[in-house]
């Protein structure tokens, strides 16, 4: 790890959450499974239960960015047992893979309606952007 990665100022540390349906089918969240093993000097509150996936969609990977959009609106919501602890903080969001990056935007959206006063997203992999034909 970078210096400025092990350095990092946050309170939370939170994984992109799974659907109920996914998780039970596949067992394990493999963004809690990658996130809780990230080690920060400064301590970071990690926690799998703050956000929550309120519906399954379908597979988004062959799905254009526009319908990537609006099908993960409204998709995600904070716990309310945890909201007040959200006020002001700092959360990183942590996903394995970010395609279009409407997943980390909304669930910005959602942190910051919710008192979050900044998000960090981190990401292990990024898709490559399709080229387009001329």
């Amino acid at each position: 790890m970078t210096e400025s990665v092990q350095n990092i100022q946050a309170d939370y540390l939170l994984p992109v959450p799974l659907s109920q349906e996914k998780l039970c089918v596949r067992g394990f969240n493999q963004s809690w499974e990658l996130a809780r093993r990230i080690h920060c000097i400064n301590p970071i509150h990690k926690n799998p239960h703050i956000l929550l996936r309120q519906h399954h969609t379908q597979a988004q990977a062959k799905e254009n960015r526009a319908n990537r959009y609006r099908a993960i609106q409204n998709m995600f919501t904070v716990n309310p047992k945890y909201k007040a602890q959200l006020e002001s903080a700092t959360i990183i969001v942590f996903d394995d893979v970010m395609t279009s990056g409407a997943t980390l935007n909304e669930i910005a959206r959602v942190l910051k309606d919710n008192g979050v006063s900044r998000v960090i997203n981190w990401v292990l992999l990024r898709t490559l952007r399709p080229i387009h034909s001329i």
